[in-house]
């Protein structure tokens, strides 16, 4: 786990994994969606996906609206967070910028180290940051966008992904794992996530899969439950 424990001690905004991103494709002028087809979107902008300008004298609710919307039609993870709970995931991610995730799978889980880079959180498979060390490429960012917090009181998210890697409600189990340990009020959750960051040599996998079962959110990616719509 040496590897593991290399990247986790990057501080945030130096991750080698935002580097990656950012050596990807340029990003297309103008406004609009920019997904990419061949890679992750080099400094994905909110005003590259929303006229912010635009939406200034509309109300939080109907900013929500118009967010869910756009991204239903799209294969994406996208959500619309409360300021108060992304205000306590983003001072817990300075302090402890990264952690173990785990994904279902046919038979036992995949697990996935999340690495903060500013308001980016890149997810990389564990075997692969343990084969290719901090060079290890992303295959999913979450991409958090706090310029609304203040003034209405919301942060919105979206994400792009490697689709050789993931689908969109893997990715989506991965992101709502966020929440569940960053911004939990539960002190026992957020342990795991101080023990995996400053105290590694006691932290234990088996307690990432306890909580992820407690809570429920990897029951749709059991193969008796999971249907062939992402």
């Amino acid at each position: 786990m040496e590897k593991r424990n290399e990247v986790k001690k990057q501080p945030v905004g130096h991750s080698k994994q935002a580097e990656f991103v950012r050596c990807m494709e340029e990003k297309a002028e103008g406004l609009g969606m920019k997904m990419s087809k061949g890679g992750f979107t080099r400094d994905k902008t909110l005003d590259s996906i929303l006229n912010v300008e635009m939406v200034k004298d509309k109300s939080a609710e109907e900013i929500k609206q118009i967010w869910n919307q756009y991204f239903s039609a799209k294969d994406t993870v996208y959500a619309v967070i409360p300021a108060e709970k992304f205000d306590l995931m983003w001072k817990r991610a300075q302090k402890c910028p990264s952690f173990l995730y785990a994904l279902p799978r046919k038979e036992g889980y995949e697990f996935f180290v999340g690495q903060w880079s500013g308001t980016e959180l890149h997810f990389t498979s564990l075997i692969n940051v343990q084969t290719q060390g901090e060079s290890a490429p992303s295959q999913l960012v979450l991409y958090h966008y706090p310029e609304l917090q203040k003034e209405k009181g919301i942060v919105l998210m979206t994400a792009e992904m490697d689709s050789k890697f993931l689908v969109v409600h893997e990715a989506q189990c991965l992101a709502n794992q966020v929440q569940l340990f960053y911004a939990t009020d539960r002190s026992e959750t957020y342990e795991l996530v101080e023990t995996f960051n400053h105290r590694s040599n006691e932290f234990k996998y088996m307690s990432v899969i306890a909580e992820l079962e407690q809570s429920g959110l990897g029951k749709a990616l059991r193969p008796s439950q999971v249907s062939d719509k992402s």
